[in-house]
């Protein structure tokens, strides 16, 4: 599944990992990835997710209020499913998405995670309560599926 969401996210992570120079880098480095874009697609790609050109390569530019990009989706957009256990939320994404909602929620004002780890498509969220797992979980939903709207998600 390769959504806009995940090829941005993983653009994102490409340019944090300091590989990107240019257009034809991101370019070649999201074919090798699995995504299958036009030089036209990456920079689109590179204005909507805040990239800025500088002398090393490519930055992302964090907007005022910390979060990424002016018009990423939300992180709700990329939450697919939660699960909960003890004190931990599992959050399933699509591919490459996780790493993006994993810094999204890291950078957030949610008070009750004390971390993330991320893989390709699943983000592990620590509750700073022992058994704040479920409760963590039910928050984590309240975001599934928005877009901006305001609208909470359903499940």
């Amino acid at each position: 599944m390769s959504t806009v969401a995940a090829r941005r996210a993983k653009a994102i992570s490409l340019i944090k990992g300091g590989k990107i120079s240019s257009q034809s880098d991101l370019v070649n480095a999201l074919k090798k990835a699995g995504f299958s874009v036009t030089q036209t697609t990456a920079s689109r790609d590179l204005d909507e997710i805040g990239a800025v050109r500088g002398r090393n390569g490519y930055t992302i530019a964090d907007s005022d209020d910390g979060s990424m990009a002016r018009s990423m989706p939300l992180p709700g957009d990329l939450i697919l499913s939660v699960e909960s256990s003890g004190n931990l939320a599992v959050v399933r994404t699509p591919p490459g998405g996780a790493q993006f909602l994993a810094s999204a929620l890291d950078h957030s004002s949610l008070d009750s995670i004390i971390g993330t780890i991320a893989g390709d498509d699943t983000v592990l969220v620590v509750s700073r309560k022992a058994s704040g797992g479920a409760e963590l979980a039910k928050e984590l939903r309240s975001y599934q599926g928005t877009k901006g709207s305001g609208k909470k998600g359903r499940k």
